[in-house]
């Protein structure tokens, strides 16, 4: 006893000894380097808790990465995230901090091996392109490696750790169904947020944006305002809840459990008011492509036609009616079927300028080529100034007409993969509503990225890719599920009839 308090007491000691060590170097940066250097060195103790705390709790770091990812384009409105630090670095941090552990905590394990399907192809076909612009000049200013590398993560590299890191960490039907509910709960703050600029205002940050990078959301001579919520702007924000409210219905529709049915239909109806408060014309779009690939992965008669009959309704009344007219924003909304709009006139008239100079470079300016370093006197200045408008019209830019089919080609190779999935190897009617769910919001965020610059905002890439790739884990997890489900269709069986006996005691 008395040896092993004397180690104890040694160790102790070690440590106070180590942390003021640790102290005076910091105190020492702090008086000949400047605070940077001195809070750099402070930070050390929490990085390594933090580094232990993941290697103890791998999932618990994946649902840390899903929250800040949802939430990087508000923390940073807000002044939250410390200066300095790109915001792609967070995530980044994170999921390659997740693929070590993984390695390291089960180095015998195939972890890997359900990454190896058509969407890790579709991955290294498009990774494939954007290394073969590495050797782009058309602009003539030499192979700029460091500004190729910094758009080779944002546009390729970001494709992969999402793949492999949701492919190892959503693993089983728990996993799924947190997976859906942490995602439904940050989807209702979203809404709630825009509730709350609508009725109560916009914080100080907000408008401070809105007042400069964002004096476009305020139009129609200051009558009407384009909510954002959490987002970066309110495009991204329609788009996202489009694709998001398709997925919840879907789930909601198929599932077989009672109260998930409730919570995740009334949450998608939330996310569609949200989405109507953005203003964003594209996301009635990509609303009615996410319903209709759900419609045809449904295999079903019975919700096929009441759903086209819905929706084509819904679409006639919006197209050719004047119906809603009173609410601005839905006059926004019908403005998106309207050939023309001056808005779509001016994106037009860009695309046209866009498409003669890149007549002359066929595989664009090259990745991380901008107007900070295309020189004013450059043939291709003004395409590196033009706004894109759109994520598809940015790619075509940066690799021109063979990088934008190569990517649309890659796109379309993951999708259909994930649908094949769907359609032929999922027999469990939940699961495949799941898996139709995430197909569906896809498909809306790709028709997003073809009218708006969206599909690899924050939080659009983790969430969505993230979501296809959990689509080809499904099939090895579905045996898992069907245990799963009986096991709470028979805890809401027993609840039933408990409370059945209750109210049957109660009258006696």
């Amino acid at each position: 006893m008395k040896r092993s308090a004397s180690i104890t007491k040694d160790l102790n000691g070690g440590r106070v000894f180590l942390l003021l060590l640790l102290f005076a170097f910091a105190l020492y940066l702090f008086v000949n380097a400047g605070f940077p250097a001195f809070a750099a060195v402070c930070m050390l103790p929490l990085v390594v808790i933090t580094i232990i705390f993941a290697f103890r709790k791998q999932s618990s770091l994946f649902w840390i990465l899903f929250i800040v990812n949802y939430f990087l384009h508000f923390a940073s409105r807000h002044h939250y995230l410390p200066n300095g630090i790109p915001m792609s670095l967070y995530n980044e941090g994170i999921e390659v901090m997740l693929l070590i552990m993984a390695v390291v905590m089960a180095p015998g394990e195939k972890k890997f091996s359900k990454a190896i399907n058509p969407m890790l192809l579709a991955i290294l076909l498009w990774c494939s392109l954007g290394f073969v612009e590495l050797f782009n000049d058309t602009c003539g200013l030499g192979y700029e490696i460091a500004a190729w590398f910094a758009g080779f993560r944002l546009l390729c590299i970001q494709f992969i750790w999402t793949l492999l890191v949701y492919t190892v960490y959503i693993n089983s039907p728990q996993k799924i169904h947190t997976l859906l509910k942490i995602w439904a709960f940050l989807a209702l703050f979203s809404a709630y947020w825009t509730f709350k600029q609508k009725n109560f205002g916009f914080t100080q940050a907000e408008n401070v944006w809105l007042q400069t990078a964002g004096r476009t959301h305020i139009i129609q001579g200051g009558t009407l305002t384009r909510y954002f919520s959490t987002f970066s702007d309110a495009a991204n924000y329609g788009c996202n809840a489009a694709a998001t409210a398709v997925l919840f219905m879907v789930v909601g529709i198929t599932s077989r459990i009672k109260k998930d049915k409730i919570f995740f239909i009334l949450t998608s109806l939330a996310v569609i008011w949200g989405m109507f408060q953005s203003g964003t014309r594209t996301a009635i779009v990509c609303l009615g492509m996410g319903f209709m690939v759900f419609i045809v992965l449904s295999k079903s008669f019975k919700i096929a036609i009441p759903s086209i009959t819905i929706f084509s309704l819904f679409a006639v009344i919006l197209i050719f009616t004047n119906i809603g007219n009173g609410n601005q924003q839905i006059r926004r909304m019908r403005s998106a079927f309207n050939s023309e709009d001056a808005s779509t006139a001016t994106r037009e008239i860009n695309q046209a300028v866009m498409k003669k100079y890149l007549a002359d470079a066929p595989w664009g300016i090259g990745i991380g080529t901008g107007m900070e370093n295309v020189p004013a006197n450059n043939k291709f200045r003004k395409l590196s100034t033009m706004p894109p408008d759109s994520e598809y019209v940015f790619i075509w830019i940066r690799t021109g007409a063979i990088g934008v089919s190569i990517f649309a080609i890659s796109m379309v190779i993951m999708f259909l993969g994930a649908c094949r999935v769907v359609f032929f190897e999922i027999k469990n009617r939940a699961l495949m509503g799941i898996g139709a769910g995430f197909c569906s919001a896809f498909a809306a965020m790709q028709l997003g990225g073809i009218g708006n610059q969206v599909l690899m905002q924050y939080p659009n890439g983790l969430l969505f890719f993230g979501a296809l790739a959990v689509v080809y884990t499904l099939p090895y997890i579905e045996p898992e599920w069907e245990k799963f489900e009986l096991e709470r269709l028979n805890k809401e069986k027993e609840k039933k009839e408990k409370k059945l006996a209750k109210k049957l005691e109660s009258r006696v």
